[in-house]
């Protein structure tokens, strides 16, 4: 077949891949990057010669085989290749967040014992030279931008771009003798990365992942959505993330797919326009924020543009998905579509870039039924996957024609699932993880002998489709006093689904009631209060209005009028709510690096508000710590009120 032909290779690391790519695809881009407004762009060919030359400069500054090397930046192509280059030395990568603060560092970098940072610029620097005393072992910083390091002390500091300069290296062939060697040692089991958890229950965990892992899962993922050399990837989420390593390295090298990395953050949606992916990974909360941006931009349109607008979506409803999945649509309605495809759907996908993209993927969260079918209806592939760091990501995926938005699909291939007595999601893999780092406790405790691993998460496999549904947390699942179930995961996504809220938490488990905290998204919001005259100076004001509270409690309303309908969950209805002087934020250890809740320490840190919340308060001042971005710790007050719904809706059964 055309897009497996390259998986019958049987390379068993990614520098071995690399060098196939280097051979079959030799002038074909690889990589590209948009740096001052401008596209670069490097052939598999260019990318295999830099690789190799990194490796000579390696071994030439000391790194021996089973030393860790911390990657830290954004998505930057010489970054990757300095993951490849780490691999193809022996030695292990392991990339951090790069938004992390410095104090934040200091646990991956001892916990590993890294020997060796590659960072992108005097940022990373910075933060690292600020825990140096808490690093001892960190002996080499080496850094790609050179801009505002050029006064700084040259102890331990050393250019990328000399590193990898072969004519800068004394015994080039005495280093050459010493690559072969360490390349003729690796295989199957050979450890190709160590990256650390998100950490929502406490500190995270170092998870080892061999060249086993990473190849299998890539392939799995290839054979899925027959993915071949002609796809483009933009790369663009946390290089720690495992997602991120297992698109862009295990999936995107393997299929010799060109993998794109965009200027910043901000100009994201500008770079996927003028890129054009045709393979594309995005959190919930991405789709969410474009369908925002959508309607906001709707909002501002001509009444004309806007009845214009609201007929095609109504047609796209009824018939899009339909056309995508092949079946059978009536004439009269394919030519509606067609010309939907002319006037609407078709700017509006290239208006986010999306209009050249044949599989779309969102996980991490569940994304709301209304966004998965906005973006299905336009004609993009969207689909579902679940999977863990222990995995290399892929353990179950949408087929193609099967999706539906309420599940994550089916086990991909190589891979075994099951329910356990107490409703635990376990699963068996190829890609399964080879331990947690320094900890055989948890590795025990997560990984049986017989290969199966507690992924943490509750669900079931629908009797209908066969399909794998998530619930919730498991350790978050508990009772409400009076014996019915409480998963909060499953409420709190259903208000997330409003574009005016951001985040939610629920608590109730061993209470009376459900009572929940909600931040709202300041710039869906922010637009609603300008068109309404609302005027406000600050997050915590427009927080605080009188008008928001009754929005957020008409939109609690509708979701507790859902959960009437549900006879597991008719009892996790909210009665009290309150939306926080302030945002979640991971600087602040509330979410972590990927904005999931730390629902613990959320609890803890907020008792004040959670007490009040239970304790018929109409209001209540608190003072909270605070973190700003240059590291200062702060504190904010704020009299926050509190709203309890007047009504709840009795259990009835579904229509």
């Amino acid at each position: 077949m055309k897009w497996g032909h390259l998986l019958t290779d049987n390379l068993n690391t990614l520098p071995a891949i690399l060098k196939r790519n280097s051979i079959k695809f030799a002038e074909k881009p690889a990589f590209r990057e948009k740096e001052f407004g401008i596209w670069q762009s490097w052939s598999w060919k260019d990318v295999y010669e830099y690789v190799n030359n990194l490796s000579l400069g390696l071994i030439g500054l000391g790194i021996k085989e089973g030393d860790h090397i911390c990657i830290i930046g954004r998505n930057r192509p010489h970054l990757y290749w300095s993951i490849i280059a780490a691999q193809n030395v022996g030695a292990i990568p392991t990339p951090l967040y790069q938004d992390a603060v410095a104090q934040e560092m200091i646990f991956p970098i001892s916990h590993c014992s890294a020997k060796m940072a590659i960072v992108e610029n005097q940022e990373q620097v910075d933060k690292l030279i600020e825990i140096k005393k808490d690093i001892p072992l960190l002996k080499n910083i080496i850094y790609l931008d050179p801009r505002g390091l050029r006064n700084y002390k040259k102890n331990n500091l050393s250019s990328l771009n000399d590193i990898s300069s072969p004519d800068k290296l004394n015994n080039i062939t005495k280093f050459q003798t010493e690559l072969k060697k360490r390349q003729a040692k690796q295989n199957l089991d050979t450890k190709s990365i160590l990256l650390y958890t998100s950490g929502t229950t406490g500190r995270s965990k170092g998870v080892v992942l061999s060249n086993k892992n990473v190849i299998e899962s890539g392939k799995a993922g290839i054979v899925f959505d027959k993915i071949d050399s002609n796809f483009s990837l933009i790369c663009y989420l946390p290089m720690a993330w495992v997602g991120d390593f297992a698109f862009s390295m295990g999936l995107g090298l393997q299929s010799g797919m060109c993998i794109c990395c965009p200027e910043s953050a901000e100009t994201l949606h500008d770079d996927m326009r003028e890129i054009g992916p045709s393979y594309f990974f995005g959190p919930p909360r991405f789709f969410e924020s474009l369908l925002t941006s959508v309607n906001l931009k709707i909002d501002d349109a001509g009444s004309f543009k806007r009845a214009l607008f609201n007929y095609f979506m109504s047609i796209a409803k009824e018939n899009g998905e339909k056309i995508l999945e092949n079946k059978s649509v009536g004439v009269i309605n394919r030519i509606k579509y067609f010309l939907g495809e002319i006037f609407i759907y078709g700017p509006l996908k290239n208006r986010m870039g999306l209009s050249k993209t044949k599989v779309g993927y969102t996980a991490g969260e569940a994304i709301g039924p209304e966004i998965f079918q906005f973006f299905r209806s336009l004609g993009i592939n969207l689909k579902q996957l679940y999977g863990q760091t222990e995995a290399c990501v892929f353990v179950t995926c949408q087929p193609d024609k099967q999706v539906h938005p309420e599940t994550v699909g089916v086990p991909v291939t190589g891979v075994e699932l099951k329910i356990s007595n107490s409703g635990e999601v376990l699963y068996r893999s190829p890609g399964s993880f080879v331990e947690y780092f320094k900890d055989p406790s948890n590795t025990k405790k997560t990984k049986d002998r017989d290969g199966w691993v507690a992924t943490g998460d509750a669900g079931f496999i629908d009797e209908e489709t066969g399909h794998l549904k998530i619930i919730d947390r498991a350790k978050d699942v508990g009772k409400l006093k009076q014996g019915s179930l409480f998963a909060p995961k499953y409420v709190e996504n259903k208000l997330k689904f409003y574009p005016n809220i951001l985040e939610a938490v629920l608590f109730g488990s061993g209470k009376e009631y459900c009572v929940a905290m909600i931040n709202i998204d300041l710039t869906a919001v922010g637009n609603w209060a300008e068109k309404n005259n609302i005027s406000y100076a600050s997050y915590q004001e427009l927080a605080g209005h009188p008008d928001v509270y009754k929005m957020v409690a008409e939109h609690i309303r509708e979701v507790n009028l859902s959960l009437s309908k549900d006879k597991n969950l008719s009892n996790c209805q909210i009665r009290r709510f309150l939306v926080l002087h302030k945002e979640l934020d991971p600087d602040d250890g509330e979410i972590t690096r990927t904005r999931k809740v730390r629902r613990n320490l959320v609890s803890d840190k907020y008792s004040d508000l959670i007490k009040a919340l239970y304790d018929g308060s109409k209001e209540i001042y608190t003072e909270t710590e605070v973190t700003y971005e240059d590291g200062r710790k702060g504190k904010i007050s704020a009299s926050i009120k509190i709203h309890e719904l007047e009504e709840t809706f009795k259990k009835v059964e579904a229509a």
